[in-house]
């Protein structure tokens, strides 16, 4: 049986499983970070996730297949999660990057791309990484498991993705989850936050995280300090963060209620994380048909 929502949020080993995803994309981020913030806003998130299912479904007997600009926009904006031109944006950048590169003559169309090694690489970890968190709530061996059948990725990222993205609850986060989520490497600053939360006071009203230096953590996300610091009001004024001396202003508090708030978003992700290892492991065979040609989608 799968993990809920419900019994993620309300599970002590909740937290130490987002730390541990939390500490592995940090890691992640200090060995490439240019890979590493396509996985760290919101929207770029969903940009990468839904790029990364097209390039895997491509079938050479489906000249439409695999992921071209067209595609990716179509999903991309029938959920509004991004603008025409911000995923034409993201699709150069991958290319100067080399996360991407053109697949066949380059002047052929509908172009399609491909993933690069590195690409693939960071994607397949990301998977097992998840999986391996989940594992650490249930003592499971999901992780163990893929590791062991490589092959299940074809099925099972296009899944986590496709679903992820339909789902309402994880697509928009609460406004106060989406104040860092939706800014570029906002995902780092939220890992940073949770890393520093200590599981006996998860409970609390107020948790201790800490030491704050704005100048410090935007050098070390590549951002804007100025932007970093007025986010930081922002939160302090929803009441998810709380100078613990108003005059100093040193230390600060991590509201309980926010740190619900965000396990509640991240359990949506976690769930269909789980829901969809579940269904690639009874999908899948070594020696079933190329992967390509199974719908992770309508299936």
């Amino acid at each position: 049986m799968t993990l809920t929502v419900d019994d993620l949020v309300g599970s002590p080993k909740f937290i130490p499983a987002l730390q541990l995803l939390a500490s592995e994309m940090r890691n992640r981020y200090d060995g490439n970070p240019r890979l590493s913030r396509l996985l760290a806003s919101h929207q770029r998130w969903m940009l990468t996730q839904a790029a990364f299912a097209l390039h895997i479904e491509y079938d050479p007997n489906l000249p439409s297949s695999g992921l071209t600009t067209t595609r990716l926009k179509d999903i991309i904006l029938s959920v509004d999660a991004a603008s025409r031109n911000t995923v034409l944006n993201y699709l150069d950048q991958l290319q100067t990057y080399r996360f991407l590169r053109i697949a066949g003559e380059p002047g052929r169309r509908p172009r399609r791309f491909e993933a690069t090694d590195v690409s693939v690489n960071a994607m397949f970890g990301w998977v097992a990484v998840n999986l391996a968190a989940l594992d650490q709530i249930d003592n499971g061996d999901r992780c163990p498991y893929f590791i062991a059948n490589p092959g299940m990725f074809r099925l099972l990222q296009p899944r986590i993705a496709y679903r992820c993205i339909d789902d309402v609850r994880w697509r928009e986060p609460p406004a106060r989850v989406a104040l860092f989520l939706w800014t570029e490497a906002g995902g780092l600053v939220m890992d940073e936050l949770v890393i520093r939360v200590s599981p006996d006071a998860v409970y609390k009203d107020r948790i201790d995280i800490g030491r704050i230096d704005a100048r410090q953590m935007a050098n070390d996300f590549m951002m804007s300090r100025t932007h970093l610091q007025r986010l930081l009001r922002k939160a302090m004024d929803q009441g998810s963060l709380v100078w613990q001396d108003s005059e100093r202003k040193s230390d600060m508090w991590l509201t309980g209620d926010y740190l619900h708030e965000y396990c509640g978003w991240q359990a949506v992700k976690f769930a269909i994380v789980d829901d969809s290892f579940e269904w690639a492991k009874r999908e899948y065979s070594p020696s079933a048909l190329p992967m390509e040609r199974l719908s992770s989608r309508t299936a």
